[in-house]
């Protein structure tokens, strides 16, 4: 089936060295065993998204220098993109701690780079979603009319990262200020699953993802929520190569979806929110 995938980042030996020796995800990476994830050259990644039927990669920077003293990593996501523009779009990380320079350089990377989105990460940022140091970010998205990708749900052993700061109650406080806004919520706000399925149905500009929990407990409520409920709210992501993306697409080939959802996850939403004709 023709897929979009939603968060996925090429698993080249620059990505995945960097993932393993960062110092938010050092620890992280021992717990869920990422150092036996394999690198590849960028060439073979594209063709085996190919061989996937994976149309599109959504690549998403991160930038939480301020909190980390780690370096964004936006500087591969516009080499992934300008090596493959039909391949890859990129969604570039912002840290909301650098104030004026942060929406400078969305409109730089916008008007110049061709992004087509932003990523943060609150738990990373260590503040919530709502909290008043995103909102010029908010508004600057409006104006530039682009989507925001919120980072939810954070992996084991980060330090610093605590639930609080990826609580899906937050995006609704977002949504409800900014409903001209197109927001994904990623990682579908694990554990606060009816919470992100909720705040996915009330609020007409929120998506979700529901990356990396493919095979955990309470998955089979959100399986039910997309067949009911939030159909057209739900996008196809795979977080690779936290999560293998081949594994991902078996999970949701398990997936008890109707046809027609299964269609509107896999492609069809994701195509409507990257606005592609």
């Amino acid at each position: 089936m023709k897929t979009i995938d939603f968060r996925f980042r090429p698993n080249t030996p620059e990505i995945i060295d960097g993932i393993k020796n960062s110092t938010m995800f050092k620890a992280a990476c021992k717990v869920i065993g990422f150092d036996a994830r394999k690198a590849q050259s960028l060439p073979e990644i594209v063709a085996d998204l190919d061989a996937m039927d994976v149309e599109l990669g959504v690549i998403t920077g991160r930038d939480c220098e301020t909190t980390y003293g780690f370096p964004a990593n936006n500087q591969s996501v516009l080499q992934f993109c300008k090596s493959y523009p039909n391949k890859f779009v990129g969604f570039w990380g912002i840290d909301p701690h650098k104030k004026r320079a942060a929406l400078d350089e969305m409109e730089h990377v916008v008007k110049d780079f061709g992004m087509k989105g932003i990523a943060i990460d609150p738990y990373l940022a260590h503040i919530p979603a709502s909290e008043a140091r995103f909102y010029p970010i908010y508004t600057r998205c409006v104006d530039l009319g682009i989507p925001v990708f919120i980072t939810m749900a954070p992996p084991p052993e980060v330090s610093g990262a605590i639930l609080e700061y990826a609580d899906p109650r937050d995006v609704d406080k977002v949504a409800r200020d900014f409903p001209e806004l197109c927001i994904i919520m990623s990682h579908g706000g694990y554990p606060f699953v009816s919470e992100a399925i909720y705040t996915c149905l009330r609020n007409a500009n929120v998506y979700m993802d529901i990356s990396e929990y493919e095979r955990s407990p309470m998955i089979d409520i959100y399986v039910r929520a997309m067949n009911d409920m939030i159909a057209d709210k739900v996008l196809f992501a795979s977080a690779h190569p936290f999560v293998e993306l081949k594994d991902a697409l078996a999970a949701y080939k398990d997936f008890p979806l109707k046809d027609d959802v299964r269609k509107k996850v896999m492609y069809e939403n994701a195509k409507r929110v990257l606005k592609l004709s």
